[in-house]
């Protein structure tokens, strides 16, 4: 049976309030479905490699069945934020015209402490999902999780796919080992990264890592850095993703090496 992965399109009406976090700027904002979301920018700090990490974090996290607020597409038009007094925020607005993308607000949710017991289970699959997506920024420092009704939620993957900045040598970064993978927060309580790896490869596969690849709006695969076509672009994600589930050894045994 084929999942569902297909994301649904809103349109941004009411920019709410920046929150200041890292250099992307993203903001509170209500779409036309009356829903508040957590937008990210495509003129933000990294452009459009930033959604495409959060994007394709966002759906693997989804078929590792971590819960993850609802992704969509978020389209912002010509005119939306003309009135915005903020210089700079006006600027990064005029520079996102077009498609973006959102998480869904989730009221009432506090950041995770490092500190909180997690199910070994649970933080076994969050560490190989962020050993497997080059994910640099799950720490002490900043978690990118939520605590919601006592379940953890897994937020912000834009620091993912690394390899993308330079787009060169794809194979070497994908047989990575991973050696960021020492500062997560959730590493002490991965007691289980075997099993993780085990029902990683019984959910993954080609089929679902070409239907999540192909979710990238060709909009966004337009690139200044390489004279790859938007379809080449695609294939290299999705051959980075392929080759490093199929060498996952690589960075579990680095992650279990980091814990010892």
């Amino acid at each position: 049976m084929t999942q569902d992965l297909s994301l649904r399109t809103v349109t941004v009406m009411r920019y709410i309030l920046p929150l200041r976090e890292g250099g992307s700027l993203p903001a509170l904002a209500e779409a036309d479905d009356d829903f508040k979301y957590v937008l990210k920018f495509r003129g933000g700090g990294h452009g459009v490699k930033m959604l495409i990490s959060e994007l394709l974090g966002g759906k693997i996290a989804e078929v590792l069945d971590l819960k993850i607020p609802e992704l969509v597409f978020a389209n912002l038009d010509v005119d939306f934020g003309r009135t915005e007094g903020d210089e700079e925020i006006q600027d990064l607005l005029k520079f996102s015209e077009g498609l973006n993308l959102a998480l869904h607000f989730i009221s009432g949710a506090i950041a995770y402490d490092g500190s909180v017991k997690v199910d070994p289970l649970l933080a076994s699959k969050i560490v190989w999902l962020d050993a497997y997506i080059t994910n640099i920024d799950r720490t002490f420092k900043n978690t990118n999780l939520l605590m919601w009704h006592k379940e953890l939620w897994v937020i912000d993957n834009g620091a993912s796919f690394y390899f993308h900045h330079s787009w060169m040598n794809f194979e070497k970064h994908a047989l990575s080992p991973f050696a960021y993978i020492k500062d997560h927060v959730l590493l002490r309580q991965a007691s289980m990264l075997d099993e993780a790896d085990t029902f990683a490869k019984t959910v993954l596969n080609e089929t679902i890592l070409r239907q999540i690849v192909e979710l990238i709006p060709l909009d966004w695969l337009h690139w200044n850095d390489t004279d790859d076509s938007p379809e080449e672009i695609k294939e290299v994600y999705f051959n980075f993703l392929k080759t490093r589930l199929e060498n996952s050894h690589n960075f579990v045994n680095e992650a279990k090496n980091a814990r010892g």
